[in-house]
């Protein structure tokens, strides 16, 4: 499956992480930055996802497209880094800005790069 041309497409994302004592958050989530096939990254708030995943590396993100039918994939995930500055931030916060509205990319305080260590099918 090529993740660039599927992120390509309209649709919804799911991401679901755990704390280090095993509670879990879902979360809807933009559509990633496909670096290549196995490094995807998302910007993310002081939220509890992002907390998770400094305590837990492991997440999940399920993204169904919006075409008919199940569409989409499920991926497992490991942070690899998370970044509070540079290239990738700014411009995860400049497409916040332009797809939700200005000064949204403003609550945007980290990069976090993640490893595709599995994909499947949505079903």
């Amino acid at each position: 499956m090529n993740l660039n041309e599927l992120f390509h497409k309209q649709g919804l994302g799911v991401m679901a992480t755990a704390s280090k004592d095993g509670a879990v958050n879902t979360a809807v989530y933009a559509r990633p930055h496909v670096i290549d096939e196995q490094t995807l990254v998302w910007g993310m708030t002081n939220g509890r996802t992002y907390r998770n995943i400094t305590e837990n590396p492991q997440a999940s993100f399920l993204f169904k497209t919006s075409d008919p039918g199940f569409s989409g994939v499920r991926l497992a995930l490991e942070l690899v880094k998370t970044e509070e500055s540079g290239p990738m931030l700014a411009k995860i916060k400049e497409n916040a800005d332009a797809t939700v509205g200005p000064g949204t990319g403003a609550a945007v305080t980290h990069a976090a790069w993640f490893t595709v260590t599995e994909v499947r099918p949505i079903i």
